[in-house]
């Protein structure tokens, strides 16, 4: 079993209303909403960083005029044994 901790933080009112209103309406806690809103943030900073990392890798090393050629070929190849009609 995880181990948690109680946190206190303070919104905006309006905030928390809005708050209210789609907790309630997807019948969870308090808790369950912050946890749930907690998890998609850390997941799509993950992600964002993630996303980050491949273009810095991209840009540093391309593909080369060769592959770009290589796989020109292959889809010209795949594509021709396609039944088109």
């Amino acid at each position: 079993m995880h181990r948690s901790a109680k946190v206190a933080i303070s919104l905006p009112e309006h905030m928390l209303e809005a708050i209210e209103r789609e907790r309630k309406a997807r019948g969870e806690s308090r808790s369950e909403f912050f946890r749930r809103a907690a998890e998609k943030l850390l997941k799509q900073e993950q992600e964002s960083k993630a996303a980050e990392a491949y273009v810095r890798g991209y840009r540093a090393v391309p593909e080369s005029k060769e592959e770009v050629e290589a796989v020109h070929r292959a889809g010209i190849a795949v594509l021709a044994e396609e039944p088109w009609q």
